[in-house]
């Protein structure tokens, strides 16, 4: 038995909750013992630790933050004598403390959740996160004669009225379903009890023959793929004249229970079945992101085992992990035991409530997604910013029982890396018979599915496999438009086994990922032919306009 990948061991997080991470276990006691064992060693670090606080008192440090730190980017960090021996005080612990770490030479599982326990207590109790110590949220006291502390406490009380107990991310006002979100041309061209299909109507005179069908994930809603206009993925292969639908999954509640895993890969069948009835072709190309392309690789495992892989012309993974050993922090956090009571949980109310899973993600990166909201929302009194990928990200929505039982099974036992590992409906499920093309995206700076789980894929799928590596995390990776400055991709027509090998091979090439996925697409969706003139097609009518219905379900 293998330990849950990070996507997996996530959905334990709710029992007992996240706060176990923070409490000492076994794996403290071992790293005590660890320096207990090398108590010259111990005893040298610590020494120098008091050497460079002695050092800092006096003024005579050199200790800098990262200057890609944003915790610390305000000048009074530096200019300030009292502040910047503060921060330096910070700084050092924080390195001391990580050298210790590493002198007790844990093993992975020990040393990621020490990691974790002491890298986040320390982030906690970083200077910039006390009132009034931060240079910020003293001069906006002292501009709003204390009110901005006032209102920041009534922020956090607002706060810690619900789950999942976190600083509001995202001011909401101003973002609509259809209008600013979501927002492509389209229509419902097929619903079931399950999912509603999109189809987009073209701006193009012709279009590629081959269809597009895209998975999305099952822990949030369809339009991370459809995000505001000009940052939307459908829309952009829209006006490069590609045919592409999209699941939007039904927001499941206590009556929905037993949909499981083959609930979801049936679905996709069913999607794929709808598609072809429309379009009148007889391939499609497959994709899936996060977990929504688990799914889609168990769909395109079982065509090969029927002997229909030939209905595919291409398929995508995009951040999506097959393999999940030691797959991030949350899979060292992973045991059968706390496994067995999250599916007890889900199981008595009938669905894992998204909100506990928004906590798990935002503790994989408090810095970003916990301590920049509290320094605003608390200490200054503000209000959240105004972003589209955070506005998604709070609406969350539920997991079946039977589902996050079978995701948690899938992780626990690692399932889809070993042929056969899994049966839907009493058919074997094996990735290696996936022979068709394949593109798989990560993200380098995933702490949902780390790159280096995503890139085993290439080694677990059959056929040639196109591997992209994104220059940013989970969700900036599917949310990347072109013109973005920032924006960078790595590639490597090489696929060694190690993924050292394969970063240390790769070319780095400057702007967005999508351009890339677009010519592979291309050169697998067939001959350009006349668009057709409506949406729905044999047989099949609209129902409704996009976004559908299932999406703006709570």
């Amino acid at each position: 038995m293998t330990a849950g990948g990070a996507l997996d061991a996530l959905l334990i997080e709710p029992v007992p909750g996240i706060g176990q991470r923070f409490l000492p276990d076994g794996s403290t006691a071992k790293y005590l013992l660890g320096l207990a064992a090398k108590p010259e060693a111990t005893a040298r670090q610590l020494r120098q630790y008091l050497a460079e606080l002695g050092d800092i008192v006096a003024g005579e440090s050199r200790v800098e933050p990262d200057p890609r730190d944003r915790r610390f980017a305000d000048q009074a960090w530096r200019t300030n004598p009292l502040l910047r021996r503060i921060l330096q005080a910070h700084l050092v612990t924080r390195e001391t403390s990580m050298a210790l770490i590493d002198l007790a030479e844990l093993d992975w599982r020990d040393e990621t959740r020490v990691r974790f326990l002491i890298g986040n207590l320390l982030d906690a109790l970083a200077p910039s996160n006390v009132p009034l110590v931060n240079p910020v949220s003293a001069r906006v006291a002292l501009d709003y004669g204390g009110l901005s502390l006032v209102q920041g406490a009534l922020n956090f009380v607002d706060d810690m009225k619900s789950a999942p107990r976190l600083p509001t991310m995202v001011d909401a006002e101003g973002f609509a379903l259809g209008t600013t979100l979501a927002a492509t041309p389209g229509a419902v061209v097929y619903r079931s009890e399950v999912f509603e299909l999109l189809q987009y109507h073209p701006v193009t005179e012709k279009v590629h023959a081959t269809p597009l069908l895209i998975v999305p994930p099952t822990i949030n809603k369809y339009y991370i793929t459809d995000l505001a206009p000009e940052r939307s993925m459908v829309e952009y292969l829209v006006a490069a004249g590609q045919q592409p639908f999209v699941m939007s999954w039904r927001n499941p509640d206590a009556e929905h229970a037993d949909w499981g895993l083959g609930t979801y890969v049936r679905a996709v069948f069913e999607a794929m079945d709808a598609v072809e009835r429309i379009t009148g072709a007889d391939q499609v190309l497959l994709g899936g992101a996060c977990s929504g392309g688990m799914l889609a690789s168990c769909a395109a495992a079982l065509l090969a085992h029927r002997g229909e892989l030939d209905r595919l012309a291409g398929f995508s993974l995009m951040v999506t992990v097959l393999d999940n050993a030691r797959a991030g922090e949350p899979a060292a956090f992973a045991n059968r035991p706390v496994a067995e009571a999250a599916k007890a949980m889900s199981r008595r109310v009938g669905y894992l409530d998204g909100r506990y899973l928004a906590e798990g993600f935002a503790w994989l990166r408090p810095n970003d997604l916990i301590w920049s909201f509290w320094v605003n929302n608390y200490l200054c009194g503000g209000k959240p910013p105004k972003f589209d990928v955070l506005y998604w990200n709070s609406d969350v929505t539920r997991m079946p029982a039977r589902l996050h039982a079978d995701f948690i099974d899938v992780g626990m036992h690692n399932a889809l890396a070993r042929p056969g590992g899994l049966t839907i409906d009493g058919e074997p499920v094996d990735v290696s018979a996936i022979d068709t093309d394949s593109y798989v995206l990560a993200a380098i700076s995933d702490h949902i599915t780390p790159w280096q789980n995503c890139y085993r894929s290439v080694g677990l799928l059959g056929g040639d496999s196109r591997f992209v590596l994104s220059r940013s995390g989970h969700i900036a990776a599917l949310v990347n438009p072109p013109g973005n400055p920032k924006s960078k991709y790595q590639v490597n027509p090489e696929n060694p086994t190690d993924t050292e090998e394969w970063l240390a091979g790769a070319e780095t090439y400057g702007g967005s990922w999508w351009p890339d996925w677009l010519a592979w697409l291309a050169e697998r969706a067939g001959p350009m032919v006349p668009a057709p003139r409506g949406l729905g097609g044999g047989g099949l009518a609209p129902l409704a306009a996009a976004p559908g219905t299932y999406v703006h379900a709570r």
